[in-house]
C-alpha cells in the first residue's frame, strides 16, 4: 500500500479562521442598528441587513432586487446623491427624505462609496444609512425655539420703542387737548371758532386712542376695567374698524338690545376687536363680510361640560364671523399660541390672537371658536355678566366740579404740562407750587411753611420715580395725599395688571375736567378719612 500524505494543518486552520471570520460578520451585520446596503451598478439592491426591517419596514427579502431610487420621496435628492457620488467617489452624511413601507416619511443619513474588483472596475455601491428623524426634528425644534426668541426680542424693542413714542406723544397731545379747552371756555359756543377749537380736540383725543394702542401693545398699559355697555363701546368703533378692514369688505353690526353690562377696559373691548377684525380681513384677503354681534346668553352645565374653560352663569357674548377661507384642525389647535401664523414672513406678528386670548383670560371669560376650512370663521368671546352697578356708574351727562382752596404740590418734568396743569388748578381755585424736577420739589416741600394737601406728580422721572418721591416728602408733610399721572404706569404702581386700591391714578392725556375732577376727589377722600 502506497499513499502520499499531506500536512494540511494550516489549510484546516485557515479554513478555521475564515468560518470564524465569516461568523463574526454574520453577527455584526445581523446585530447592526443602521442599515447596511450593496446595490449593483444599476442600484439594484444585492445586500441588505435586517435592521432595514426596524427602519424601513421591509424585510431583507422583499426588496432585494429592487431599486434603491423607489425610497426616495424626492428623486432629485437621489439625482443629487448619484451626481456627488460620481464627483467624489465617496458620500458622508448626505441627508434625504425616504418613504418607508407603511408611507410614513423618515429622514436618512447615508455613508457611502463605490465598491470595485481586483482590476478596479465599479461593481456598485455600498454604504451605510441611519435614521435621523428624531434629531432632525429636534434640531427643527430648536431652530424653531431660536426664530421664536429672535422674534420676540424683536418685538420687545419694538415695544420698547411704541411705548416710549407713546408716552411722549401723550404728554403733547396732553397739552393739546389741555389748550383747547381752556380757550373754549373763553369762546361763546356759537362763534365759528369754537367749533374749530372743539375738532382740535377731538382730534387730539382720536390720536390719544392710537397711543393706547401702542401702550397695549408696549405692555405698559395698566388694565382699568370700568362697567360698561358693549354695544355703546363697539359702537364707537364701527368707523375705525371699517377703515381697518377696508372698503372691499361689508362691515355689519348686529347688537342686542338691553344688553348686559360687563366689567372690562374699554381699551381691551379696542384690541379685541382690532386683532379680530384684521384677522377676519386677511382670511378673507378681498371682497367678504365681517360681522359683529352682540347677544346676552346663560350657560348651563351641559354646556360648560363640553368647554373646558367655561364656568355656568349669566354671560355677554360678543362674536366676530367671516366668510372667509376657515381653517382646518391643525391650525385650530395652535390658534391662540404666542408667534403661531399662518401669515408669510414679515406679515404677522403672531400675538394678535395670543393677545385677544390673554385678555379674556385676564376678565375671567373664554373663547369658542367654529370654522372649517372654506367655510369662514366664527369667534365667540363670553364676557361675564356684572351685577355691581354703582349709582354713580349709571349717572349721565355732565358733572359740576367742586372749586378748592388747597395746596397743590405739582411735578412734573414736561415744562409744557406742567404749566398746563398749573393753570387749570390755579382756575379751580387751588394754590398751586410748580417743579420740574423730583429733588426741586423736595426743597420746595422743605421750605413752605404751609400745608401742603396734595402731591400730583408724574410717574417716570429722571432723578426717581414717583413711588419714591412720595415717599420722601411724606417725611417732610406726613398727612400730604398724592395722586400720579403717567403716559403709561410703572411697575411701581402696577399689581398683576390692575389699579392698587390705593393708588390714585390720571391717565395722560388729560382733559381739563378729568385733572380738576381727580384732583376733587382725592382730597375729597382725605377729608373723609380723617
Amino acid at each position: 500500500m502506497r499513499g502520499i500524505a499531506h500536512d494540511i494543518t494550516d489549510q484546516r486552520r485557515r479554513e478555521k479562521d475564515l468560518q470564524d471570520s465569516e461568523k463574526k460578520f454574520r453577527d455584526i451585520f445581523n446585530s447592526i442598528t443602521d442599515v447596511f446596503y450593496r446595490t449593483d451598478t444599476e442600484g439594484r439592491i444585492q445586500i441588505v441587513s435586517p435592521s432595514v426591517k426596524e427602519i424601513f419596514g421591509y424585510a431583507p427579502e422583499e426588496i432585494i432586487g429592487e431599486k434603491l431610487a423607489k425610497f426616495y420621496i424626492n428623486q432629485e435628492q437621489r439625482k443629487d446623491f448619484l451626481e456627488f457620488l460620481n464627483e467624489k467617489g465617496e458620500a458622508k452624511g448626505y441627508e434625504a427624505l425616504m418613504r418607508r413601507k407603511d408611507g410614513t416619511a423618515i429622514w436618512i443619513s447615508t455613508h457611502a462609496h463605490f465598491f470595485k474588483d481586483d482590476a478596479g472596475n465599479i461593481l456598485g455601491v455600498q454604504g451605510i444609512s441611519r435614521d435621523i428623524t428624531e434629531s432632525k426634528k429636534k434640531a427643527e425644534d430648536l431652530r424653531k425655539l431660536e426664530a421664536q426668541l429672535q422674534q420676540a426680542q424683536k418685538m420687545e424693542s419694538v415695544g420698547r420703542l411704541a411705548g416710549g413714542v407713546a408716552h411722549d406723544f401723550n404728554n403733547m397731545l396732553g397739552v393739546i387737548i389741555g389748550h383747547a379747552e381752556l380757550a373754549m371756555e373763553q369762546v361763546v359756543p356759537v362763534q365759528p371758532l369754537y367749533a374749530d377749537l372743539t375738532e382740535i380736540r377731538k382730534a387730539a383725543q382720536r390720536s390719544a386712542d392710537l397711543t393706547r394702542q401702542l401702550l397695549a401693545f408696549a405692555r405698559r398699559q395698566t388694565a382699568a376695567p370700568r362697567i360698561l355697555d358693549l354695544n355703546d363701546t363697539i359702537s364707537g368703533m364701527l368707523n375705525m374698524l371699517g377703515r381697518l378692514i377696508g372698503e372691499d369688505i361689508d362691515l355689519a353690526w348686529m347688537p342686542q338690545a338691553s344688553l348686559w353690562p360687563v366689567k372690562i377696559d374699554p381699551a381691551q373691548i379696542d384690541q379685541i376687536l382690532a386683532n379680530l377684525c384684521v384677522n377676519a380681513r386677511d382670511a378673507i384677503g378681498g371682497v367678504g363680510k365681517v360681522t359683529i354681534e352682540t347677544q346676552n346668553v346663560t350657560l348651563d352645565e351641559t354646556y360648560c361640560s363640553d368647554q373646558t374653560e367655561a364656568v355656568p352663569g349669566d354671560y355677554v357674548m360678543l362674536s366676530v364671523s367671516d366668510d372667509g377661507c376657515g381653517m382646518d384642525k391643525e391650525t385650530l389647535m395652535n390658534l391662540f399660541e404666542p408667534f403661531f401664523t399662518t401669515k408669510d414672513v414679515g406679515e404677522g406678528t403672531g400675538l394678535g390672537l395670543a393677545t385677544v386670548y390673554g385678555i379674556v383670560k385676564q376678565n375671567n371669560g373664554f373663547i369658542s371658536i367654529y370654522s372649517e376650512p372654506g367655510q369662514g370663521a366664527m369667534f365667540k368671546i363670553y364676557l361675564p355678566r356684572t351685577h355691581n352697578i354703582k349709582e354713580e356708574e349709571k349717572q349721565s351727562g355732565v358733572k359740576t366740579i367742586d372749586r378748592g382752596t388747597e395746596t397743590v404740590l405739582l411735578v412734573e418734568d414736561e415744562e409744557s404740562i406742567l404749566r398746563l396743569g398749573k393753570t387749570v388748578l390755579e382756575r379751580f381755585g387751588y394754590t398751586v407750587l410748580d417743579a420740574r424736577a423730583p429733588r426741586e420739589a423736595m426743597a420746595t416741600a422743605e421750605h413752605y411753611e404751609g400745608s401742603i394737601h396734595l402731591l400730583v406728580t408724574d410717574v417716570v422721572m429722571p432723578e426717581m420715580n414717583g413711588k419714591e418721591l412720595k415717599e420722601r416728602i411724606e417725611k417732610i408733610k406726613p398727612n400730604i395725599k398724592a395722586l400720579f399721572m403717567s403716559g403709561y404706569t410703572a411697575n411701581v404702581i402696577m399689581h398683576r395688571g390692575i389699579l392698587e386700591s390705593d393708588v390714585h391714578f390720571l391717565q395722560k392725556p388729560f382733559t381739563v375736567n378729568s385733572l380738576a375732577g381727580k384732583v376733587r376727589e382725592v382730597l375729597d377722600q382725605k377729608e373723609i378719612s380723617q
